[in-house]
């Protein structure tokens, strides 16, 4: 909230003689009343809201301030869908401020409409808040500001963030599975290690004789276990509040991405998903209007990978030279030849947004197949693998069991 503005909350009667609530931030109830009335709705109470006591509102750092980017995609709809119906961009922001299921997103719209309000340009306002709104958005308003076709804008930015929510969903859902069963697995044979071996161990110490290699061995590892499983968590939540912090810095980038697109199994598949991004993203952003080195310096920072970030570097290099877009692309590897012919046929036809979108639409199907494929062949190796571990415990712990037998016959 700004200094010096407050919260009030009203009741208004709309034009179907129904009566609505709601809450807005302004300097005074005056200017609160003015704001209803340019909306076209006539104010039955205006209150001032406190913020003190019981009323605050608390929030959880890091969960409760987090907006995604679904929230994002499901605004960005309802907003193009208002304003192609007629409706102002002041009175859009009021309802999307209202009707938003996300309280931080809401909070934000507010501040975007009373920038709005006083003169400033809409894309201008959403670039005031660059952690909620990514400069391709940002950029692609602009670009529909100047063209006059901010609605089309809104409609290519819901259909770009859906599609990457739909993505993200299915990969997410396809590798839920197997992460739960790992998890399990790895609890479980914690578990044994920690409370079940440490009882066969002590039977077996009344039992005298020599133990077998693979029992001595498991008793080992469950006595190192114990004493090694207490610093084990601490590092590994270090490591994760670590991670969490610095996942996004150059310098770590630098090392990690190149990697990723090498992993032996998941390799290709992330190498698909930022190529799929990158087309996607940038076709996008073509037809929206906006200018081409502009687009390909904001694609490759939101490609989500370095090495895709560097070739789009390249290739803004060569359109500033005024040499031709594809060309660069071919020295990258992380480009399949594929990519490079059609994107090369699209600028020689001057259609590069069909044919970039027709690319990412492939490229989503690709990673989707991928992912099915993936996921069928990681299950059964999973089950072998994990059966194979419990197996080796089991029989372990066993054989002495079956060496007295054996005495006593």
């Amino acid at each position: 909230m700004a200094a010096g503005t407050k919260t009030f909350e009203y009741a208004v009667r709309d034009r179907s003689g129904k009566i609505v609530k709601g809450r807005v931030e302004a300097n005074n109830q005056a200017a609160v009343a003015n704001r209803l009335r340019e909306m076209g709705l006539a104010a039955v109470s205006i209150s001032e809201v406190s913020t003190s006591g019981l009323q605050t509102e608390f929030t959880i750092p890091g969960l409760s301030n987090r907006i995604s980017l679904k929230d994002i995609a499901i605004m960005s709809r309802q907003l193009a869908t208002m304003i192609d119906s007629g409706l102002s961009l002041l009175r859009a922001l009021a309802i999307l401020v209202e009707q938003t299921e996300s309280k931080p997103l809401a909070k934000i719209l507010s501040q975007v409409r009373n920038d709005v309000e006083v003169g400033t340009a809409f894309s201008t306002a959403l670039g005031k808040h660059p952690e909620t709104f990514p400069p391709l958005m940002v950029n692609m308003v602009r670009a529909g500001e100047v063209g006059g076709f901010l609605d089309q804008t809104l409609v290519s930015i819901a259909d770009n963030f859906e599609t990457e929510v739909r993505l993200r969903a299915k990969i997410k859902s396809a590798m839920a599975y197997p992460v739960i069963v790992l998890v399990i697995a790895v609890l479980a044979v914690v578990g044994m290690l920690l409370f079940i071996v440490p009882v066969f161990a002590e039977m077996f110490a009344g039992l005298g004789g020599e133990l077998p290699g693979p029992t001595k061995f498991l008793m080992f590892l469950s006595g190192m276990l114990k004493w090694t499983i207490g610093p084990t968590v601490v590092l590994l939540v270090l490591a994760g509040v670590w991670w969490g912090k610095h996942k996004n810095d150059r310098a770590l980038r630098e090392r990690i991405d190149p990697l990723k697109l090498k992993v032996p199994v998941f390799g290709p598949l992330f190498r698909k998903i930022a190529v799929s991004r990158f087309t996607r993203n940038f076709g996008t952003m073509i037809h929206a209007g906006v200018p081409l080195l502009q687009a390909l310096e904001i694609v490759g920072e939101a490609s989500g990978n370095i090495v895709i970030e560097r070739a789009a570097k390249a290739v803004q290099e060569s359109v500033r030279r005024g040499e031709s877009l594809a060309g660069p692309l071919s020295q990258h590897p992380v480009f399949p030849p594929m990519v490079v012919q059609m994107m090369a046929v699209g600028e020689d036809t001057g259609a590069l947004d069909t044919m970039l979108g027709k690319v990412a639409d492939f490229y989503d199907q690709e990673v989707e197949a991928m992912t099915e494929q993936l996921t069928s062949l990681i299950e059964p190796l999973m089950i072998v693998v994990i059966g194979a571990i419990v197996g080796f415990m089991v029989i372990s712990m066993y054989m002495p069991i079956f060496g007295v037998f054996d005495l006593i016959q």
